[in-house]
């Protein structure tokens, strides 16, 4: 499979359309698995990998040019969403474009700032730019 969508958190998710949204950033031929995972499972990972002992909203992990993994925490997601005056139906699309652009290899700063402009306005997503 070129895309799975795993919910390890066991709650509802606002609809997105993550596969198309995937397919336009990555390609149809990147392996992307996205996973939903509760506040404790992410505060772990942020730990393990950037050692941070609270949970974050997104991390992203290219494991090869052509496959990656990112993992999402809605409650993070819901807290973080009016930091930039967005709701977290609209937040959270950002945010998975946002992840992608890191699979892909770039850092925060303008020419990632730029990028997530160009794939929202193409995808017709608010950004906390707008």
């Amino acid at each position: 499979m070129k895309f799975v969508v795993a919910n390890t958190a066991r709650h509802s998710l606002p609809r997105v359309p993550f596969s198309m949204m995937k397919e336009k950033v990555l390609g149809k031929e990147y392996a992307l698995s996205l996973v939903f995972v509760p506040p404790g499972k992410m505060q772990e990972l942020n730990q393990h990998y950037r050692g941070k002992d609270v949970p974050t909203d997104i991390l992203s992990f290219p494991l090869s040019k052509k496959t990656g993994e990112i993992y999402i925490c809605m409650s993070a997601v819901k807290k973080k969403a009016p930091q930039f005056k967005m709701e977290t139906a609209t937040y959270l699309p950002f945010l998975f474009v946002h992840g992608m652009l890191h699979l892909q290899g770039h850092d925060h700063g303008k020419k990632m700032e730029a990028l997530e402009k160009k794939f929202c306005k193409t995808l017709k997503i608010p950004t906390p730019y707008s």
